[in-house]
């Protein structure tokens, strides 16, 4: 009996002992589930921030799959390379030399009538004088009739092989003047696109952080290498992210402004450099060339159908005549003072983007008396705009893009406008237009920041129109500019490229596109920030597409 009796106790002691080591296993592995469920990452709905611990953490490698988004920046990218293949540069007497290379007039006549096209074949030489066996040159073609304060882009076509096509649609009568600039060779469109490509921390962001009375500055960027605690802006679903490193004792949702400088490393070599000298941007290729007369010829004109969202433009779109923007591929409703104040009766209008688009809501005070400017307090530089008429029931608003935006002034992150995000929260109907602009600013970044906003802004238009397919929306390409002191980063080159990527795009979207290129080509505003008279024939062509 006893020995059963201790071989019960036995069994027992070991079954206790079987159960207790089962317990602590289950705590361990739930107390172990709780501190890693604290250590992620928090992300706050409202604001899209968190923060990301600089310790490493051990992680799967999983092979994952690209997203649309990812594949469609590639095949953008794809391209952008193909058009812009790499160029040795050893020598600047090898590269296109403006003085040297030959233009023609292709079955020249001796009368030219308006409306004809006039054809000139390029060839490109180089500082010796020998054809250039390929293409690749950053070329700008214009015609004009300064007396009639006329002006029109021409069209260049690329055949890679040293030769280009120029076409000049001749818009008007009278001695017209016909110019084609090198505005870079290719061997030096070559190192800004390899340039860009290299490009890592060129603008510099400081954030301020705000806590009571307390406040520090912090280093901020789109990528940051450093192994302190960051915090993590999140915009949208596509996940572009803005970073900072966290203050000591500061809450990330302390950020309230940002500004930005410049970091002078040059991913240009001194060779390189040597090209983009002032007297050798911009050289004229036909200074020899005499103007040509263009008669009327008795041609009637084709009656053109009256300009709408969702037209295909042209390249170019119009011509400047007396200060005047006519299209070329629509008629385009001229307004009075009275017709637009009765066009923008009940409309609610929202512009989104860099200060050429704020420009609008500084101009339009000035056309319409009755719409008064609202004070909505803000602080910092590139504060939201607000014009109200509260009898017409008329608002106009303007909200800066947001990241990246280069100032040296301190702006305010509160009011920032994420342009996806701002689209998403417009219920939309028949009386609210969106005017769309971006570009200046991402020059300095790798192109995958710009496609991957334009990819982004393109879904949000996609979505605006699923619920409000009467709502417009306009695109306004950046515009050129003055050859800026920081010409490796600001260049026209990197805005032309931007010009085409959006042409990609939005192309098959209907959508009203108000050319600032080619208008500003014609108007040959070389301005960062245009005079008025083109100002002021972008709202009448944005007033053309919503009344």
């Amino acid at each position: 009996m006893f020995p059963n009796m201790k071989l019960q106790k036995a069994l027992l002691m070991l079954s206790s002992l079987l159960i207790l080591t089962w317990i602590i296993l289950v705590v361990s592995q739930n107390t172990t589930k709780f501190w890693l469920t604290l250590n992620l990452p928090i992300t706050l709905q409202n604001g899209n921030i968190s923060t990301k611990s600089s310790c490493p953490k051990t992680s799967v490698n999983l092979t994952k799959s690209p997203t649309e988004t990812e594949l469609r920046i590639r095949e953008i990218t794809e391209k952008l390379d193909r058009l812009i293949p790499p160029r040795t540069f050893t020598d600047e007497s090898t590269t296109t030399s403006a003085g040297h290379s030959v233009t023609t007039i292709l079955n020249p006549q001796d009368t030219y009538c308006r409306g004809d096209q006039l054809d000139i074949r390029l060839e490109v030489r180089d500082h010796l004088g020998r054809r250039k066996e390929y293409g690749g040159d950053f070329l700008r073609a214009r015609m004009s009739s300064p007396s009639l304060k006329a002006g029109a882009s021409g069209k260049v076509t690329d055949f890679n092989n040293g030769t280009y096509l120029v076409s000049f649609t001749l818009f008007w009568e009278g001695r017209v003047s016909l110019s084609v600039l090198l505005m870079h060779p290719s061997e030096g469109a070559s190192a800004l696109w390899r340039a860009r490509k290299e490009t890592h921390n060129i603008i510099i962001f400081r954030g301020k952080f705000v806590n009571g009375s307390a406040q520090a500055l912090a280093e901020c960027g789109l990528t940051l290498n450093s192994s302190a605690e960051l915090c993590k802006f999140l915009f949208g679903g596509e996940h572009e992210v803005f970073y900072c490193v966290k203050p000591q004792h500061m809450p990330c949702e302390a950020l309230t402004h940002v500004s930005t400088r410049n970091h002078n490393i040059p991913y240009l070599t001194v060779q390189e450099q040597s090209l983009f000298h002032r007297s050798k941007v911009g050289v004229e290729i036909m200074k020899d060339f005499k103007p040509i007369k263009v008669s009327q010829c008795n041609k009637s004109e084709a009656i053109k159908e009256r300009c709408g969202i969702g037209m295909q433009m042209p390249f170019p779109g119009g011509y400047t005549l007396q200060e005047r923007w006519i299209t070329a591929f629509c008629n385009q409703a001229q307004f009075s003072t009275a017709k637009i104040t009765g066009c923008l009766k009940r409309k609610l209008i929202y512009l989104h983007g860099d200060s050429t688009l704020r420009q609008w809501i500084e101009y339009l005070p000035k056309v319409l008396k009755t719409l008064k400017s609202f004070d909505l307090h803000g602080t910092g530089s590139f504060p939201k705009r607000l014009l109200l008429d509260a009898k017409r029931h008329t608002q106009v608003q303007w909200k800066k893009h947001s990241y990246p935006f280069s100032t040296l002034h301190g702006y305010s992150v509160i009011d920032d406008g994420y342009i996806p995000l701002e689209i998403d929260r417009v219920p939309g109907d028949q009386h609210t237009a969106i005017v769309i602009t971006f570009g200046h600013h991402f020059r300095p970044f790798p192109i995958e920041v710009f496609i991957r906003r334009a990819i982004n802004i393109r879904k949000a238009i996609e979505r605006l129109f699923l619920r409000s397919p009467a709502t417009k929306v306009i695109i306004k390409t950046e515009n050129i500019r003055e050859m800026p002191a920081d010409q490796e980063w600001f260049d026209d080159f990197h805005g032309y490229i931007q010009y085409l990527t959006i042409q990609d795009i939005f192309k098959d979207l209907s959508v009203g596109v108000i050319d600032a290129w080619d208008m500003t080509i014609a108007f040959n505003s070389n301005l960062l920030h245009p005079v008025e008279a083109v100002i002021r024939n972008q709202i009448d062509m944005f007033l053309s597409y919503i009344c």
